[in-house]
């Protein structure tokens, strides 16, 4: 394989990596919050060690997303050295920014949420909670802009001596045409996945009869949260796949398997397999459909694959079992929670077993969905890494102008040879192998440990810490190996002294 191959894959492989951690710990975040603000409002001690237990998780994953997300930035300037100078000073602003408002919000309040628990007061430690999903939040609205950007740029011009983009508008660049379209839809996948991680761990403990308190406590908060999420997303699909229909139709063609325009509305696949030489798709089709989402009537066409030319068509069949594998879990998750909520309501969820195991594994289903978007659309805009701005001519076909093909991307190919990308790929998977090995060993280690069971505040006027009554009153309770108390103790060597 030659380089561009070689570099597209270690690229892919690594930011799919990557993207396990992120998403997790948005949504995680988001609930983490949930938990703990219904601990200060209800003063139940369960949700307070709740989420302390979330918060162990959540602070593996942090630091997996940390060690995994350093790698991509260093191929922009090894593997993509020609595309790192074109979009450096679009790049360079929002990297910036996350490094700013998120990454040091982020990871400055998870020290506190972590190691605060008994050093800071409630209040604190919730806003210290708070920071942290917020801080991760954040760092998704930037990447999200500066991805966003490579698809709809706005907000530029091209150097002609230099040949680089360089910013006119700063919040035009931000507020881009699929900027907060694409972070509405990111956020809602991540909002799911954190729901459904929730959910899987404490089914089994349901099913594993362990924890029960904790466990129904918060498959409840998930199952809320992952249900109006799940409905809130079917809306936020729509207006995302409208979003790439108006401005990227090419990519909405491969989704849709779109070879041919059709005279009249075209349908949509529910289903299907794509034959991308006899450009023809086998599998299930309502007819209309496709042409009603897009443009709210059943007499306009979509434009396909053919009013583009040859050397602008991404390839299809990636985009389009990705794409479509992402909607058909996106239903998945829409019946399975409503089902669950109904069942919840009834006060017969914790009772159906068989629903309890599809909870244990349907997190792999939220994985794989947020996997399946960003193949779709990464992929879906090929042959170009900066998209650029499609004109529609009198004839109805397509011209693309300006922009940056991938190819034109890449570094130097005398520099960066084939063996060398290969090596990296080859060593790459070996650390992220043991990384994930790593990962599993630690989080199977948490959750078989469990919770810890919720302990009662100190009482009134006690410090906790040095001297007063608090800590005399913990220090008559200690008790030693034999389960006897350091006042027994006492007793008992007064006893003996006086024989």
């Amino acid at each position: 394989m030659n380089v561009e191959t070689l570099s597209r894959i270690q690229f892919a492989m690594t930011i799919m990596f990557h993207y396990l951690f992120p998403p997790l710990s948005i949504g995680l975040g988001v609930l983490m919050v949930f938990m703990e603000g219904t601990y200060l409002r209800t003063g139940d001690r369960q949700y307070h060690a709740m989420t302390k237990f979330w918060s162990r998780i959540f602070a593996a994953n942090f630091a997996m997303g940390v060690a995994t997300g350093i790698v991509m930035e260093f191929q922009f300037g090894t593997n993509w050295a020609n595309y790192a100078r074109y979009v450096g000073d679009v790049f360079g602003s929002a990297l910036a920014a996350e490094g700013i408002f998120a990454f040091f919000l982020e990871s400055g309040f998870l020290a506190v949420l972590v190691f605060g628990w008994d050093r800071v007061s409630p209040k604190m430690h919730f806003f210290a909670t708070c920071m942290v999903s917020l801080g991760s939040i954040f760092s998704a609205i930037w990447i999200i802009v500066a991805n966003s950007w490579m698809q709809t740029p706005a907000g530029h011009m091209i150097d002609p001596v230099q040949n680089r983009a360089v910013i006119t508008d700063f919040w035009a660049l931000v507020f881009n045409p699929s900027s907060m379209i694409r972070l509405f839809h990111t956020l809602m996948a991540a909002f799911i996945l954190g729901s459904f991680f929730v959910m899987s761990i404490t089914a089994f403990y349901v099913l594993r009869n362990r924890h029960l308190d904790f466990a129904k406590k918060s498959f409840t908060i998930a199952l809320v949260f992952g249900t109006i999420c799940s409905l809130v997303m079917m809306f936020s699909g729509d207006l995302q796949a409208r979003e790439v229909g108006f401005h990227q139709p090419v990519k909405l063609a491969a989704f849709e398997g779109v070879f041919k325009t059709e005279p009249g509305p075209t349908g949509m696949y529910l289903f299907g397999w794509p034959n991308t030489t006899n450009e023809t798709v086998a599998g299930l089709k309502v007819p209309y459909l496709l042409t009603f989402l897009m443009y709210r009537d059943f007499k306009t066409p979509i434009s396909g694959l053919d009013r583009f030319q040859p050397e602008d068509r991404p390839p299809v069949k990636i985009p389009f079992l990705t794409y479509h594998l992402m909607i058909g879990l996106g239903g998945f998750f829409v019946a399975v929670t409503l089902l669950a909520s109904f069942l919840l309501w009834r006060g017969t969820l914790f009772q159906t077993r068989w629903l309890m195991w599809v909870f244990v594994f349907a997190v792999l289903g939220a994985y794989a969905a947020n996997q399946a978007g960003w193949v779709s659309a990464e992929v879906g805009r090929q042959p170009f890494v900066v998209y650029p701005k499609v004109v529609q001519r009198a004839d109805g076909n397509f011209d693309m102008i300006g922009g940056m093909r991938t190819v034109d991307g890449l570094s130097n190919r005398k520099v960066v040879v084939a063996d060398q990308v290969l090596a990296s790929i080859v060593l790459f998977t070996l650390v992220y192998v043991l990384l994930f090995a790593v990962f599993v060993f630690v989080l199977n280690t948490k959750i078989q440990h469990g919770p810890d069971e919720p302990k009662q505040p100190a009482p009134e006027g006690g410090t906790g810490r040095g001297g007063g009554t608090g800590f005399l009153d913990a220090a008559a309770t200690l008790v030693d190996r034999q389960g006897q108390t350091l006042a027994s103790n006492e007793n008992e060597n007064r006893t003996e002294g006086s024989h």
